[in-house]
C-alpha cells in the first residue's frame, strides 16, 4: 500500500505549492469578479455580473484591448520573424556564435524596471541618446515617448530587445534538431539558400515557432513592467495595455470587484486564443517521434 502511495506523497508538496499559489487565487479572483470590494471593508456584497457590465460599458477597457491586440499583432511577428532569422546565422557551434548568443540572451535575464529605466533615458527628449544620434544628421528631435503615435513603438522596440534572444536561444535548439542529411540532400541538388530555408528549415521547426507563438503571445498580453515604467499608459491612453488597466482599477482606486473581473476577462480571452491558434495551426505541427 505504501509504495503504491509513494508517487503521490513524493509529489504532495509540489501540489500543495500549486495549490496554495496558483489554483486557489484563481479561485478567489473569480469570486471576487462577482463582489464588492475596496480591501478594507468585511463586507463583501455580491452584485452578479454588474463589474463585467461596467468594465464592457467603458471606453478604458476597449481601449486597453485595442492597444494590447495591436501590440501583440506587431511585436510577436517581429520577435519571431528576427529570432529565426538571426538563430540561423548561428546555429552553427563556434566561438563566436557562443560568444554572440550569450550577449543576446543576456537582456531577457536582465531586470526588466532596469531595462525600462535605461531606455527612457534613451528615448528621452532632451537628452536622450536617440535624440543625440539624430541631432548628428542634423535631424529634429523627436518627442519618443510623448507622443501618441510613437510611444507604443517604443514600448515595441523595448520589448523585442528583452525577450528576443530568449526565442533566438529555442529556435537554435530546435534548428540544431534538424537532421544535417536534409540540407545536404537540398545542396546536392542545387536548392537556393532562401528555398532550402522555405521548404526545409520552416516546417521541420514549426513546432517550435508553434511553442514560441503561444509564449510571446500569452507574454504580450500580460505586459506590465516597461509600459508602467517608460509611459505609465500615456500619452492619451495609447500605450494602455488590460493589465495596466488592471492594476490602476485593483491597486490605486481599490475597487477589487470590477479588477478581478478584469483578470477573470483576460484568463478567458487568453484561453480562447490559445484554442484558436490551435485549431488554426495544430494542423501544420508535425512532432517526429
Amino acid at each position: 500500500m505504501l509504495r503504491k502511495l509513494t508517487p503521490y506523497l513524493l509529489a504532495l508538496p509540489l501540489m500543495a505549492f500549486i495549490a496554495v499559489f496558483t489554483y486557489i487565487p484563481i479561485l478567489t479572483s473569480l469570486d471576487l469578479s462577482f463582489r464588492e470590494w475596496d480591501f478594507m471593508s468585511p463586507d463583501r456584497p455580491f452584485v452578479g455580473l454588474d463589474n463585467y457590465t461596467q468594465l464592457l460599458n467603458t471606453h478604458e477597457f476597449w481601449n486597453a484591448l485595442r492597444v494590447t491586440a495591436l501590440f501583440a499583432v506587431i511585436s510577436v511577428p517581429i520577435r519571431l520573424l528576427l529570432a529565426i532569422g538571426i538563430a540561423s546565422f548561428l546555429v552553427r557551434e563556434t566561438a563566436a556564435s557562443r560568444l554572440l548568443r550569450g550577449a543576446l540572451f543576456l537582456p531577457s535575464v536582465t531586470s526588466t524596471v532596469s531595462i525600462a529605466v535605461v531606455f527612457s533615458w534613451v528615448f528621452a527628449t532632451d537628452y536622450g541618446m536617440a535624440n543625440a544620434l539624430l541631432s548628428l544628421f542634423g535631424l529634429p528631435k523627436i518627442t519618443w515617448l510623448q507622443s501618441p503615435t510613437l510611444a507604443l513603438w517604443v514600448i515595441i522596440i523595448v520589448n523585442t530587445w528583452k525577450q528576443l534572444g530568449y526565442d533566438i536561444i529555442i529556435y537554435i535548439a530546435g534548428l540544431q534538431a534538424v537532421p544535417t542529411e536534409l540540407y545536404d540532400a537540398a545542396a546536392v541538388d542545387g536548392g537556393r539558400r532562401f528555398h532550402v530555408f522555405r521548404r526545409i528549415t520552416v516546417p521541420l521547426v514549426m513546432p517550435t515557432t508553434y511553442f514560441l507563438l503561444v509564449v510571446s503571445v500569452i507574454e504580450a498580453f500580460q505586459i506590465f513592467t516597461i509600459v508602467d515604467v517608460m509611459t505609465q499608459g500615456g500619452p492619451a491612453g495609447s500605450t494602455n495595455m488590460l493589465v495596466n488597466m488592471l492594476y490602476r482599477i485593483g491597486f490605486t482606486l481599490f475597487d477589487i470587484g470590477q479588477g478581478s473581473a478584469l483578470a477573470v476577462m483576460l484568463f478567458v480571452l487568453l484561453i480562447v486564443l490559445a484554442v484558436i491558434k490551435s485549431r488554426v495551426l495544430g494542423r501544420k505541427v508535425h512532432y517526429e517521434a
